[in-house]
């Protein structure tokens, strides 16, 4: 029997790693498109931390070049593609807002033209992001809630968003979106607050540092694993019909609460080590996301099974880890 195959971009990724992880464990070949770099150890450092480095076909390609797309696409032949790749970070998408249009907006059009062209069978799916919600039109946002985005990078994601829809309507392709809420675990980047906030919990238990600078901790999310939310992608590519999901649990949680949450674990009073600094404030905040995924949840039987206690207490075990293991 052929084993299935599925190409994942931004393989390197949080969610990439994890998908590729459980990709492999259904028996896929998974091929990863990861822009050329210099630094390879450094990008492949979750999934070495996964321990599936050597199991994952790694080729170079780019989301802005389409003739590359095309070529990768038609060599790999593949069943699945998930298009995880994008600038993510929100904040850097105020100071790179042409670089986010283009990896995060055009870069999807890109993928889907060369699935369209090269591998039309093949069943896609496009990471859309619960920002798209921005100052949110209904308490609970499912996937009819009207779209309001908020930063460039939610806006790029819109655009991917619809063209995915716009591809799946015009020419028959098996495209789904997952607009995912906030997902989480030890392989998020610094850069992002969940991260930040273990990390620096780790770090000054270790006596490594001596206080945490944050922004707006009043801003509520939605956060689940990312372990959770990968299994979500799959099983939308296993449906008969393409469509577009919310992956959510269904509970909002303040930034303060999650700093509570994650120096309560550490044996430390936030209010000791906590500093408010206006540096870290956003030029237009998404106050609160709480997502509606019942649509998923009766289409084929997926809820979050990670709690957020056990998900943050796993990322302040994993920072704590590593910084021992730093100074070992």
């Amino acid at each position: 029997m052929t084993k299935k195959c599925a190409v994942i971009t931004g393989i390197t990724g949080q969610d990439g790693a994890y998908l590729a992880q459980l990709l492999l464990g259904k028996g896929y070949r998974v091929i990863g498109v990861v822009r050329r770099s210099s630094h390879y150890g450094v990008a492949t450092h979750r999934l070495d931390w996964l321990g599936i480095s050597d199991q994952v076909e790694m080729i170079d390609g780019d989301l802005l070049d389409l003739s590359g797309l095309c070529r990768i696409i038609r060599d790999a032949k593949p069943d699945e593609v998930y298009n995880l790749a994008a600038q993510s970070f929100v904040k850097t998408s105020w100071d790179q807002p042409v670089l986010t249009s283009q990896s995060t907006g055009v870069g999807v059009v890109n993928m889907l033209e060369a699935v369209r062209l090269e591998a039309p069978e093949a069943r896609f799916y496009q990471a859309s992001s619960s920002e798209m919600y921005g100052l949110i039109q209904e308490p609970m946002q499912s996937e009819t809630t009207p779209f309001y985005p908020r930063s460039p990078y939610a806006v790029a994601k819109l655009m991917g968003h619809w063209m995915t829809v716009n591809y799946r309507e015009s020419f028959g392709m098996h495209a789904s979106s997952g607009i995912l809420f906030n997902h989480e675990s030890p392989l998020r980047g610094l850069e992002f607050v969940t991260r930040k906030v273990t990390d620096a919990a780790a770090r000054i238990k270790l006596g490594l540092a001596d206080e945490l600078r944050m922004g707006n901790t009043d801003a509520k999310r939605d956060w689940g694993h990312a372990k959770d939310y990968v299994r979500a992608m799959w099983m939308m590519l296993q449906q008969d019909v393409a469509d577009d999901y919310v992956v959510a649990t269904g509970r909002t949680t303040s930034v303060k609460d999650l700093i509570d949450i994650a120096f309560s674990h550490a044996g430390l009073s936030p209010e000791q080590y906590v500093k408010l600094d206006p540096a870290f404030l956003r030029p237009a905040e998404v106050d609160v996301l709480l997502g509606d995924a019942s649509k998923a949840k009766k289409a084929f039987g997926w809820e979050a099974e990670i709690g957020l206690e056990e998900m943050v207490r796993e990322m302040v075990d994993a920072d704590l880890a590593r910084h021992r293991q730093r100074q070992a």
